[in-house]
């Protein structure tokens, strides 16, 4: 497990298992947000797992599953109000990082300008490029 500091309040990692939740308590994490669904891959443990051992770290988790096909505009608010409801500093993790990093850009831009969305997400290697159109739409949007 390889955190990747984003922000002060966030940070993104590839697939997580129920034996590094005590680590993940220990490096100051206080929360936990799973952004991969239940059976997406065979070496996954489930979210039931992973929150267990979470609280038996001290973590709070959420789960907010999304398809590795596409991240739609409800699953940008799920992540929102699951951020917003949780104890920071928090972990999200998904197969990747790709995902979680991805949800966190589609929700900053609504108050930081997309270029510099982009750059914090390259800045921890994460090329958000191919979502960079998006981005600036949903960015037009808020302030509409």
């Amino acid at each position: 497990m390889q955190p990747r500091k984003i922000s002060d309040d966030l940070s993104v990692a590839e697939q997580i298992m129920p034996a590094d939740l005590q680590t993940v308590a220990a490096l100051g994490f206080r929360s936990v947000i799973c952004n991969r669904p239940d059976g997406e891959g065979p070496d996954q443990p489930s979210f039931a797992e992973i929150a267990k051992a979470a609280d038996a770290a001290g973590l709070e988790t959420r789960y907010v599953p999304v398809q590795g096909t596409g991240i739609v505009d409800s699953d940008i608010e799920h992540f929102r109000d699951a951020f917003a409801s949780v104890p920071h500093p928090v972990l999200a993790y998904c197969r990747s990082g790709m995902r979680s990093t991805s949800l966190w850009a589609l929700d900053q831009v609504l108050t930081l300008p997309v270029t510099q969305v982009l750059a914090k997400a390259a800045a921890v290697g994460y090329d958000l490029s191919p979502l960079s159109q998006r981005l600036t739409k949903q960015a037009k949007a808020a302030v509409e």
